[in-house]
């Protein structure tokens, strides 16, 4: 409830409001949930708080050199102990400073690992999510929480822990040494420490709201970057003119990250100077406590030094406490944006009990029994009751107006939705029930987007198929038409493509994909209006490496122009969902429905 209270503070400037996913981000994060990451490195993290513990140990014998120069070799000339305890010193430092480059190397180790184990789960976790939620969520949202929100939990997982345990076995062997030197001015030392507690809980959960503001908004202005500098994006800018907007816009978010910045810096800290005032007056009091006439020659000189020394000493960890414990409370808002994307649950997934597929020797039969599939959020079913039969090596063309449902059946054959009602089979065997990897391989998608990585040509046609060799990758672009335009570039199929593969033409990039699609050598292949953005002359390229592709396999086409779907095996016209007619070409034509009015 605090931490609601105080975004709210935060935020009521009225530039934005906190909406109820932000107000989810802020609830409370288990500790116990956080410690566990820790668990895997639970020996590193062992030895290093020995090493802390006898660092710190070792580490307190300086005081008590010091005060035994001071009191004996000083006062007495006696040179031999006095080289002795000087010698003492600088192995104590010696040592501390041997120790902590050990502490701060495994550490560091730790927690790095400690990230990159968050950063590969939430990126393997999100793989795994369904269309719906890449649909529905921003990139440059998604980016920001695996980058940002990891980035700024380093502090915290490389050296909470560390030092943690470095001040508190510090603060422990202080006092205990303290105590014996006086226990009076020991408690005169603490007396300062139950409110720097209650001051530094308040500010822990200040900055708590603000680390939660900020990472929002770094989310924000990762979106205007992703949005902004694509180059579908530039292009965009530049016909509309709309640069100056969105170099304000970028403008104005990127001040909001000043600002909460600020906030974060100074949240606050008028309180902790205070108590650092405080802390800082306290050797004087106790100077005057020794001084003072019925104190006066209780202690020697050398005890008086060696105490104030432990005591200066003792208050640089008790800092650190309270400065880990803002920090973790601080750290509880990017906690909670990782743990958010980690708790999703993944939609469509792996079975628990996966039917074992070879496939190569699928045949490529597919069925959609009874198929209804809803959109979430929707009222109205985009495919409502579909059932299918379409035989191994045959071509099905699905055709209809736009919105009719066919790309949602097409993606259903291709399990990137699950359906809600009945079931779709290949060999009889239902997709649900097939590892994903194994679908994959089965099932082929060419869309009308074309999406190629902004790398070589060769890579691009390799990302389908890792082990394929030259030769194979050679073979597959000439199947698809593309070869001779590959190889006639200036560094043939080393041409790095551009972003999203704008250094080719739209029918180019088609093909390169239909090449891609080739060296995968699926069973079942499913076109998606693959041809219908491009001209009539391209479309005649692209068509031919597609009845190129098509060939010997089972094909499932979704066409936008009916010309190319004369010669299927099985024309299917589909209507708010629903099949409302089925047959061939001529058959269709001569029944005068449906379809022989879109072929009109």
């Amino acid at each position: 409830m605090a931490s609601e209270v105080s975004t709210n503070k935060l935020l009521r400037s009225g530039r934005r409001t906190v909406s109820s996913a932000e107000k989810a981000q802020a609830k409370e994060v288990s500790l116990r949930r956080i410690a566990g990451l820790f668990i895997p490195h639970r020996w590193s993290i062992a030895t290093v708080t020995v090493t802390i513990v006898v660092s710190s140990v070792v580490a307190l014998a300086s005081p008590f050199l010091l005060r035994a120069v001071i009191d004996d070799a000083l006062p007495h000339q006696n040179v031999t102990l006095l080289v002795w305890l000087v010698l003492g010193m600088v192995a104590v430092a010696a040592v501390t400073a041997a120790l902590g480059v050990v502490q701060t190397w495994i550490s560091t180790s730790v927690g790095q690992k400690v990230m990159h184990g968050l950063r590969t789960d939430v990126f393997s976790h999100l793989q795994r999510q369904s269309i719906a939620f890449f649909t529905r969520t921003r990139t440059g949202e998604v980016q920001s929480r695996i980058t940002n929100d990891i980035g700024g939990m380093q502090s915290v997982v490389t050296s909470t822990a560390t030092s943690l345990a470095s001040n508190l076995t510090t603060v422990i062997g202080t006092l205990v040494a303290m105590l014996a030197l006086s226990w009076q001015l020991t408690l005169v030392s603490l007396v300062v420490l139950p409110p720097s507690i209650w001051l530094t809980r308040r500010v822990a959960r200040l900055r708590r709201a603000i680390t939660a503001a900020q990472q929002r908004e770094l989310a924000d202005l990762n979106v205007i970057i992703d949005e902004g500098l694509s180059i579908s994006a530039v292009q965009l800018t530049k016909t509309m003119g709309t640069g100056p907007a969105l170099v304000e816009r970028f403008t104005s978010s990127s001040e909001r990250l000043v600002d909460l910045e600020l906030r974060s810096q100074l949240a606050g800290r008028w309180r902790m100077a205070a108590t650092t005032v405080v802390f800082a007056a306290i050797p004087a009091v106790i100077y005057l406590s020794a001084g003072l006439p019925f104190t006066a020659g209780a202690m020697t000189i050398g005890t008086l030094v060696a105490f104030t020394t432990l005591q200066a000493g003792l208050f640089r960890p008790i800092l650190g406490l309270l400065n880990v414990g803002v920090s973790l409370v601080s750290s509880l808002a990017l906690f909670a944006r990782i743990f958010e994307y980690l708790d999703l649950l993944v939609e469509v997934d792996d079975p628990v009990s996966p039917v074992d597929i070879d496939a190569a020797r699928v045949e490529g039969h597919v069925r959609a029994e009874d198929v209804t599939f809803t959109y979430p959020g929707s009222d109205v079913a985009a495919v409502a009751g579909v059932s299918l039969d379409v035989p191994a090596g045959s071509t099905l063309a699905l055709v209809g107006e736009t919105g009719s449902g066919k790309s949602t059946l097409a993606s259903l054959v291709a399990r990137l939705h699950d359906p809600d009602a009945g079931r779709i089979t290949i060999d009889g065997v239902d997709l649900r029930d097939m590892r994903l990897a194994d679908l994959a391989r089965i099932v082929g998608v060419v869309s009308q987007e074309t999406y190629l990585l902004h790398t070589t040509v060769r890579e691009n046609l390799r990302y389908a198929r890792p082990d394929a060799t030259d030769a194979e990758i050679e073979a597959a672009a000439r199947a698809a038409q593309i070869h001779d335009l590959i190889a006639g570039l200036p560094e043939g199929y080393d041409t790095v493509v551009g972003s999203r593969g704008h250094r080719f033409s739209g029918g180019e990039k088609q093909r390169i994909a239909i090449a891609r699609t080739v060296l995968r050598n699926p069973r079942v292949l499913v076109l998606d209006e693959a041809t219908s953005a491009l001209d009539t002359e391209t479309e005649r390229a692209v068509q031919r490496a597609l009845d190129e592709l098509s060939r010997g396999r089972t094909t499932i086409t979704i066409a936008h122009r009916l010309s190319t779907v004369r010669d299927a095996d099985q024309i299917v016209v589909i209507d708010h969902g629903r099949i409302v007619e089925s047959g061939t070409h001529d058959s269709l034509v001569a029944r005068h429905g449906r379809y022989a009015s879109l072929a009109a």
